[in-house]
């Protein structure tokens, strides 16, 4: 009997975790509500990570990809934030994106900021410990905080994002170096591997980098010189036609940058890796002294 009521007991905490609120809130920024969606820490001291969806998508939509790190939330104790673009676009660093939010120069920075703010004043985050993970569209608004305000974010990770191209880059480097994991694939049509046009819809958001350029730039801006470290991933799943190398640079009192290269792989997730709990595998290792 007493094991059964404990069972009940761990059976209703289980549920209760798996059904747990998603709340949503906004900030004002110039005149503009921005909005952003969350799911409540257990404890204080938590790490905040946002989630950025790809262009034309919204906070919402890119939340499905995420169950499994939303899984792990309660256990490693994660702050998960889904913020929503400007009219569903970043006003990132591609000068020649002619979205509403580069046309109009939305202020992301302060939108960010004000959010990092929000959560330290109503939920007491460790704000040592900030995060980003974005796709596509997403990764390239990762990659403007990692270039723009590095102090605030402890690392990123990019998602089918390439950085743009000397030429079609419009944001001010600072110029340090943060922790960064890129996932790229091979035969991606919408952000080349190889670097060109980036075309979604009827809509041209400029021109990119390779991927193997974007790579070297966070290493040389972290001090690596020599080439990194491969390894293979194990192909979980053989029928998906795609598989996984990994490229590290790691050495101690540096910045670790890392490169999934997905062979095969076109502009979505690989199956072989949840690149989300990759993505946190990667944070937590930044963590460590």
């Amino acid at each position: 009997m007493v094991r059964f009521f404990l069972f009940c007991i761990l059976l209703s905490i289980k549920t209760a975790s798996a059904q747990k609120q998603l709340l949503t809130d906004s900030v004002l920024i110039e005149g503009h509500y921005r909005t952003f969606h969350f799911l409540e820490p257990p404890k204080p001291n938590s790490s905040l990570i946002f989630i950025l969806h790809g262009s034309g998508g919204n906070g919402l939509g890119i939340r499905e990809g995420a169950g499994k790190l939303e899984e792990k939330a309660d256990d490693e104790n994660l702050l998960l934030v889904y913020p929503d673009g400007y009219k569903k676009y970043w006003n990132e660093c591609r000068k020649t994106a002619n979205t509403a939010a580069n046309l109009e120069n939305i202020n992301e920075n302060s939108f960010f900021e004000e959010m990092i703010g929000y959560f330290d004043r109503k939920h007491l985050i460790n704000p040592k410990q900030v995060f980003a993970i974005g796709t596509s569209g997403g990764g390239h608004m990762a990659y403007k905080l990692a270039l723009t305000m590095p102090e605030k974010l402890r690392a990123i990770t990019a998602l089918i994002a390439n950085l743009p191209d000397t030429n079609n880059l419009d944001c001010p480097e600072k110029g340090i170096a943060i922790p960064v994991m890129i996932v790229n694939g091979t035969s991606d049509t919408v952000n080349p591997y190889e670097g060109g046009e980036v075309i979604t819809g009827n809509i041209s958001l400029g021109l990119v980098r390779s991927t193997e350029r974007t790579f070297q730039y966070w290493a040389r801006l972290a001090g690596y010189t020599r080439k990194p470290i491969k390894e293979l991933v194990p192909d979980a799943d053989p029928n998906d036609h795609k598989t996984v190398e990994r490229y590290t640079y790691k050495e101690i009192g540096k910045p670790e940058v890392t490169l999934l290269k997905v062979l095969g792989g076109k502009h979505d997730y690989p199956n072989d890796i949840n690149v989300y709990l990759e993505a946190w595998s990667f944070f937590k290792r930044q963590l460590i002294p």
